[in-house]
Formats: C-alpha cells, sequence, structure tokens
C-alpha cells in the first residue's frame, strides 16, 4: 500500500484534491481500480493532516455479474458506508438501444448516478478510480477518433451538481495497481462490463504496451506533455 499510498499522495496534494473537511464519496464498481482507490483513500484518512469522510457508491448496471456481495464485504472490513444504487442501465444501454459503441453512454449514466447520490449523502466530492492508463488512452482516444489534444482532468468542478470529481490514481500505472491487488490477494469483480476486452480503449491499451517495449520512456515522455502542454488543467510539478 505504501507505493500506492506516494503515487496517490503526489496526485492529491498536486492537485489539492483533498481539503479539510470534505466529505467524500467513492465510485465503486468492485474493479481493481476502484478498490485500490477505496483502500488507499482509507488508509490516507488515518493520518492525513486534513480530516475527511468517506462513503462508497455502487452503480448496479442491472448486469447478472455484478456482485453486491462482494461490495458489502469489502466496504465492511474498511467501516466505510456503502450505497448501492439499482438501475437499468443494461436495458436502457445494451437491450433498448442497442448501442454499437455503449462505452460514452454507460459511462454518462453511471455519472449521473454517482453524482445524484454524493449530492443527496451531502458530499462535496467525487472520486473515480481512472490510473495513469487511463490517462494515456484518453489522450489518443481523443487524438486519433476526435482529432483533438485532450484527456480527463484531475480535478473538474461540475456547476450542475456543484461536486468536485477527484481522480487520486492518475499517477498510478495500471500494472501498479495489478501487483498490489496481486500482492494482497485481494478478491475483485473479475467482469464489470460485457465490453470488457472488447472497445477501442482495449485496442489502445495494446498499442501503448507495444510502443512502450520499444520506447521505454514513452509513458513518461506523454505524461510529461500533456503537463507542460496543461491540457485540461494538467500542469508540469515543479
Amino acid at each position: 500500500m505504501q507505493r500506492i499510498l506516494s503515487f496517490m499522495r503526489k496526485a492529491i496534494e498536486s492537485y489539492n484534491m483533498i481539503e479539510e473537511n470534505d466529505k467524500i464519496a467513492v465510485g465503486l464498481s468492485g474493479g481493481k481500480d476502484s478498490i485500490t482507490l477505496l483502500r488507499g483513500l482509507k488508509a490516507l484518512q488515518r493520518f492525513y493532516p486534513k480530516k475527511f469522510e468517506l462513503i462508497a457508491v455502487a452503480v448496479d448496471p442491472g448486469f447478472e455479474f455484478f456482485d453486491s456481495a462482494l461490495l458489502e464485504k469489502i466496504c465492511k472490513e474498511l467501516d466505510i458506508p456503502l450505497f448501492i444504487e439499482k438501475t437499468y442501465i443494461k436495458d436502457i444501454v445494451f437491450d433498448i438501444r442497442q448501442e454499437k459503441n455503449p462505452c460514452s453512454l454507460c459511462a454518462n449514466l453511471r455519472r449521473g448516478i454517482l453524482n445524484s447520490v454524493a449530492n443527496r449523502e451531502h458530499c462535496n466530492k467525487l472520486a473515480l478510480g481512472h490510473n495513469e492508463d487511463d490517462v494515456l488512452e484518453t489522450f489518443f482516444l481523443n487524438l486519433l477518433y476526435a482529432g483533438n489534444l485532450s484527456t480527463f482532468a484531475p480535478v473538474s468542478y461540475m456547476d450542475r451538481s456543484q461536486i468536485t470529481l477527484i481522480r487520486p490514481l492518475i499517477y498510478a500505472s495500471e500494472k501498479e495497481i495489478r501487483a498490489y491487488i496481486k500482492r494482497n490477494q485481494i478478491t475483485v469483480m473479475e467482469k464489470c462490463c460485457p465490453m470488457d476486452g472488447k472497445s477501442k480503449r482495449e485496442d489502445l491499451k495494446l498499442f501503448l504496451k507495444d510502443w512502450t517495449l520499444k520506447i521505454p520512456t514513452l509513458r513518461a515522455n506523454l505524461m510529461g506533455a500533456i503537463k507542460r502542454a496543461q491540457i485540461n488543467g494538467w500542469k508540469e510539478i515543479k
């Protein structure tokens, strides 16, 4: 956990993600990233100089493999309140609309529900488990498919919900997170979405893996370029 915490503290302190008396809702999907984020924030809560509260929010999209018992077990062990919201995302996205590229709509629906629950439970922050790989994959998705230089922001304020979105895992690679989960023998929800392994993002994951073998400094170079260009609120850390 110390290594994961070092990545999290770097992100949190660089972008002032946590302030005194924050109440943070953590989006808990049951995957490796969200579980690592929740465990990391709980560990950080014990010694961080700024006091903050935590709750976990899970969106049940209606898939048969959604394991609410696993999420309840995780949160009980961490002594974190859990709110599971039953939804009809599966019916809307996959059955009724039969989206050919469902990821964007699904993500927007989930985000809206997370925001609503965060508001209902009087939270002012929503933490999501996007990692360094997600930063780079999103950058290439926007570049190649939308023709713009952008990726998601480390911190963003949403006017409509008045919630500040934070991403404390942006400096932790997927490899580091997988290693943490394996080393600690943590059970995760192996399948969180029927599109796992089939999306454009998965293609870019393989692309980045291949090119990192050819250019070992590729990831650091890309992250540095994003910060120096201050894309979507990123900045060079001095």
